[in-house]
């Protein structure tokens, strides 16, 4: 049974971020990408596999070469996820603002009073 990749197994590993990266800014072939890290072009080619399973890499064939495509939309799923708990935390850090001020104004009025 094979189990199912998905984007944050993409993002996990930092060379596979890379690539990304690379292919973000203008497509690339494999030589091209491979030619970047110190590994062999058969590793490279490997973590193109897994950014296509998972959706963030299309490979399309350009006369002898095969050309990978950034698509970021897969992304929207991490960004979604990172989103809930930047709300959540924002709103804990609002809440500890607003306390910290009204502690703060309580000992300027009683200040004010000795």
């Amino acid at each position: 049974m094979e189990t199912r990749r998905d984007v944050f197994q993409a993002i996990a590993d930092p060379t596979r971020r890379q690539i990304i990266d690379m292919v973000a800014h203008h497509p690339l072939n494999l030589n091209a990408i491979s030619e970047k890290f110190e590994m062999s072009r058969q590793a490279v080619s490997l973590h193109v596999k897994i950014l296509t399973e998972c959706g963030l890499v299309v490979v399309k064939q350009q006369g002898r070469e095969r050309v990978c495509e950034a698509k970021l939309d897969g992304l929207g799923e991490v960004s979604a996820w990172v989103e809930q708990y930047r709300l959540f935390w924002k709103e804990r850090f609002t809440s500890l603002e607003k306390y910290l001020n009204k502690v703060q104004a309580r000992k300027k009025t009683k200040k004010k009073r000795s």
